[in-house]
């Protein structure tokens, strides 16, 4: 599939890209000293790509590839994520693909993965394999294809159930076509981990159709073949080494980077499929 497929310089926005993210940005302010002119948004854009695609440290940011400083690439993610860059982009980019008919709606696939938080701060928690070390859940729900609807952030120690509503919630309504927007899958698939009467019982309130494995019964109940897409997804996201590993003390720059990534996963469906 060509969403696999790595080029050779990834963090190089294409004019196709930046004309979908540019209208989005919020104009900046004017400037109220003297100094250094502004680093333009494109080439930031592609500093901010350039740390998420190869997970150097901010103040190792080469200057010589003319992106900025890692500092003025790192306000420039926290005000675009504070300024819901990231979750409009995300919208457009759906909107395209409904519009071509191309987002399946017949079932939505959830799951999650922990990764290790270097540092400990909010939205981090024990970890279920070693206790004395923090980390962090990425909760990722998808189509039947594997295109993400959703993502959200969590302590390594949150049980994957008490995220399904959340998450569902964060689907955002999608229009493209005649009539309403969606937002709501017609089927759920889920693991175990999301074994629970409670939430089958309000997923058929909202008229979504559980299909959740029960625990106790014996592996092979099928589900695995339309589960698969939600686990590739998860392992795209952790294609882009700033995502293997939580080093952001701040929860809503790690969120940006997620937020970012699923952008970029979107758009590879949209190029594809579009």
């Amino acid at each position: 599939m060509v969403v696999g497929k790595r080029q050779s310089r990834p963090w190089i926005v294409s004019d196709e890209l930046w004309a979908l993210v540019e209208p989005l940005l919020p104009k900046p302010g004017p400037k109220l000293v003297e100094g250094r002119p502004r680093v333009p948004d494109r080439q930031a854009l592609c500093g901010i790509l350039f740390v998420l695609h190869t997970g150097i440290q901010w103040e190792y940011l080469p200057q010589e590839l003319g992106f900025g400083s890692g500092m003025t690439c790192w306000r420039r993610l926290a005000a675009w994520n504070a300024a819901g860059v990231w979750d409009q982009l995300h919208v457009l980019l759906l909107k395209k693909l409904r519009s071509a008919k191309k987002l399946d709606w017949s079932r939505a696939v959830i799951d999650s993965s922990h990764v290790r938080a270097a540092r400990r701060g909010p939205k981090s928690g024990p970890s279920p394999v070693d206790r004395a070390r923090p980390g962090s859940k990425h909760h990722v729900v998808t189509d039947a294809q594997g295109i993400p609807l959703a993502v959200s952030l969590t302590g390594g120690n949150r049980n994957d159930v008490t995220q399904l509503l959340p998450l569902l919630d964060k689907i955002p309504p999608v229009a493209g076509v005649v009539g309403r927007p969606r937002h709501r899958p017609d089927a759920l698939f889920a693991d175990r981990g999301y074994d629970h009467d409670k939430y089958r019982r309000l997923l058929w309130q909202r008229g979504i159709r559980p299909v959740i494995a029960r625990r106790g019964e014996p592996h092979g109940s099928g589900l695995g073949i339309f589960r698969y897409v939600v686990e590739r997804t998860i392992a795209w996201l952790h294609g882009f080494r700033r995502l293997r590993i939580r080093w952001e003390r701040r929860d809503d720059i790690h969120e940006a980077f997620l937020g970012l990534a699923t952008c970029l996963i979107t758009y590879r469906h949209v190029q594809r499929l579009c």
